[in-house]
């Protein structure tokens, strides 16, 4: 196991600011989960670590010793990617022994022959071993990389993006198995990725990083429910938080046409309200006029969109609830759930915006 840590770590390549004064303290037996967009930084923090690159400012410490200017193979990292990095001509196995027999590791050829057992078992693979890595399916070839970082039982596990390129059943069923295997290892594993169903189903915390900065840390609950900024509450949820500008007058929340109550006292400002799309309530009753513009069925709920005041909301209810596109309904939402927002600089008043 390993405690990772850097600190005011910035990376620039040619004219592109990758990373900028990144701290990130990454616990030991701990599945991290680094969030982003496609060229958020999620890959150039992974590399640093790994050794693949030097920062420009900052350090890079592995169980508290300074590794920044050590070479990939000292700092004794394992590093699984998109790609698979298999040999296609040789069997599962030599692919798994290939790790074990560099002449730096002098691993005994009954060592290795019972660690390929142990991976092998562990991941399910062991009718795989004689097959050529060029005959098997996607999942089984993740398997496989996977297990040759398991193998040489590295410090940290750093994963890249490992699950993008499978089908979507089989990346929920990867999913549970790379948690299921680091609580069984109990090695410390960072894992990098653009979805954030991956990122709040996986993760024991988070990090969201935004163009090179790390916008916010914290359990997949904490990110969830209380957001450092309307950036991070956009990032993680699916439909993404409702974000609607407006302002707080005499305990209540108005947003051009529409008018709902606050829960607490709010000073009179103009303000950005967000609210999670379960948290809205389409009711006869309700507050506040809409129309339907879309249903989209998913199973035990539906995804509504509605049209209010020349304002376009979503909300999560459940199948029961009979909906039609272009009905007339009314809505609400739960007070206790709103979050708000400092227009300028897009953070939460919980977080002192």
């Amino acid at each position: 196991m390993a405690h990772i840590e850097l600190s005011g770590v910035s990376k620039t390549f040619g004219e592109t600011q990758a990373l900028t004064d990144l701290s990130l303290d990454i616990a030991d037996g701990q599945f991290f989960v680094l969030l982003g967009e496609t060229g958020a930084g999620k890959t150039t923090t992974l590399r640093l670590i790994a050794g693949l690159e030097n920062p420009d400012q900052g350090r890079v410490l592995i169980d508290g010793q300074d590794v920044t200017r050590w070479g990939a193979a000292e700092r004794d990292v394992a590093l699984v990617l998109q790609q698979y990095s298999l040999y296609p001509r040789y069997t599962v196995r030599q692919n798994l022994e290939f790790p074990l027999k560099s002449p730096i590791r002098k691993t005994s050829a009954e060592e290795i022959a019972a660690r390929i057992a142990r991976v092998a078992k562990t991941l399910r693979i062991e009718h795989l071993l004689d097959r050529k890595t060029d005959k098997l399916s996607g999942g089984e070839m993740q398997r496989v990389s996977i297990g040759r970082a398991i193998v040489r039982t590295p410090k940290v596990f750093l994963m890249d993006e490992p699950l993008s390129a499978l089908d979507a059943k089989l990346r929920e069923s990867l999913r549970a198995e790379l948690k299921d295997l680091q609580m069984n290892l109990g090695e410390t594993f960072l894992f990098v990725t653009h979805d954030q169903v991956e990122a709040m189903s996986m993760g024991d915390r988070i990090g969201v990083l935004n163009n090179g900065v790390l916008a916010q840390v914290g359990t997949p609950h904490e990110i969830y429910t209380n957001p450092i900024n309307t950036f991070v509450a956009r990032a993680v949820g699916s439909p993404a938080m409702n974000l609607l500008a407006g302002t707080a007058q005499n305990g209540r929340a108005v947003m051009g046409g529409i008018d709902l109550a606050l829960e607490g006292p709010a000073a009179e400002r103009p303000l950005i309200f967000g609210i999670r799309p379960e948290d809205l309530v389409v009711e006869a009753g309700a507050e506040v006029d809409a129309q339907v513009v879309d249903v989209e069925n998913h199973g035990v709920e539906k995804i509504v969109t509605l049209q209010s005041a020349g304002q376009a909301l979503r909300a999560t209810v459940p199948v029961t609830v009979k909906v039609a596109k272009g009905e007339a309904v009314r809505f609400g939402w739960n007070p206790g759930k709103v979050l708000m927002f400092d227009p300028a600089s897009g953070r939460s008043l919980r977080h002192g915006g």
